[in-house]
């Protein structure tokens, strides 16, 4: 074997390596979220001091949003660049939107659990209920601005990134479709009828459609690998 042919065969190999990873990725953000927010103690739509009782009432529970939250954060954002690296040659303006509203959005669900993380501290260390409504509603303003950016971010663009998959066809429709009423339905679920296991099912559907952005990966050959992934 030739020197450059080692080099090759090594340059091969990561790409198949990152892919594997990649893919294994995929999934685990939405699917993170699609049991959140099925545990989730309370109700978006509730008011603080409803809130604050629901989760005094059931720590437990707001235990594991404050994990599943952290798993989101971290793989959400690799997620969606890599569902764009699909889609891009495709879709390149549908991509590049989505991408511009979905990772500023999915960065912001990190600032946004800080209030979950203080619900969990102030039921976990016995703070009363009257002065943890008050903590939690005294929150720093850019908490406001995080969860504009989220909100908007994530259901506008992952319907434009839904789009994308469709127009650019790097997966077949039915994931495309998944993808794209996943975060619409989410919103109805959340805001309009109020209803954990259809929030379940809605964030299932844009899991169930980055699995499918993770087999169309895994079929690419490792030459094509550097176009989708970057490498």
């Amino acid at each position: 074997m030739t020197a450059a042919t080692a080099v090759t065969a090594d340059r091969s190999g990561l790409r198949s390596g990152q892919r594997w990873l990649v893919a294994a990725l995929l999934p685990i953000g939405p699917a993170a979220v699609a049991l959140l927010r099925f545990v989730l103690p309370y109700d978006t739509v509730d008011d603080a001091a409803t809130i604050v009782r629901k989760v005094s009432a059931d720590p437990g529970a707001q235990s594991l949003v404050l994990w599943l939250g952290l798993v989101a954060v971290l793989t959400l954002v690799p997620a969606v660049l890599a569902a764009g690296r699909l889609t891009r040659d495709g879709a390149p303006r549908l991509t590049a939107a989505a991408l511009l509203l979905l990772v500023p959005g999915y960065l912001a669900l990190g600032w946004i659990t800080a209030g979950d993380a203080l619900l969990w501290a102030g039921a976990h260390a016995g703070v009363d209920e009257p002065t943890l409504t008050l903590l939690y509603e005294s929150a720093h303003p850019t908490l406001a601005i995080a969860e504009i950016l989220f909100v908007f971010g994530h259901v506008v663009g992952t319907v434009l990134l839904g789009v994308a998959m469709w127009r650019s066809a790097a997966v077949p429709r039915w994931a495309a479709v998944a993808t794209a009423v996943s975060q619409p339905l989410h919103f109805v679920a959340a805001i309009v009828l109020v209803s954990h296991p259809l929030d379940l099912v809605a964030w299932g559907l844009n899991a169930a459609g980055f699995a499918a952005v993770a087999l169309a990966l895994l079929r690419l050959p490792d030459r094509a690998a550097p176009r989708t992934l970057g490498v």
